[in-house]
């Protein structure tokens, strides 16, 4: 089963015994912060969970499949994450 925002929200608001309402405003501040630090170009690390990365991809050519036509495909940004180890290791089941 996938961990939603409506699943982390119940999540925080239980452990940090906060209303669902308070729980969720926190959840959307946190999110929120985070695309606009990765729209700026900004890289995220949280420690014991991993790093946010900004990759900025050069223009390249391409075909366009159906016509076989030559293109070129403007350059973009993706984002990638890396986890800790701390992270990688939790997953793994290697946790103390």
């Amino acid at each position: 089963m996938t961990c939603t925002k409506t699943t982390i929200t119940e999540k925080i608001s239980e452990k940090i015994n906060h209303s669902p309402s308070q729980a969720k405003d926190t959840v959307d501040s946190l999110l929120e912060i985070m695309k606009s630090t990765l729209a700026s170009g900004e890289d995220i690390m949280i420690s014991g969970f991993g790093k946010f990365h900004v990759n900025k991809k050069a223009p390249r050519k391409g075909r366009n499949p159906a016509t076989g036509e030559e293109m070129v495909l403007n350059g973009r940004r993706t984002v990638t994450f890396k986890c800790a180890g701390v992270l990688k290791d939790r997953v793994n089941g290697d946790s103390d």
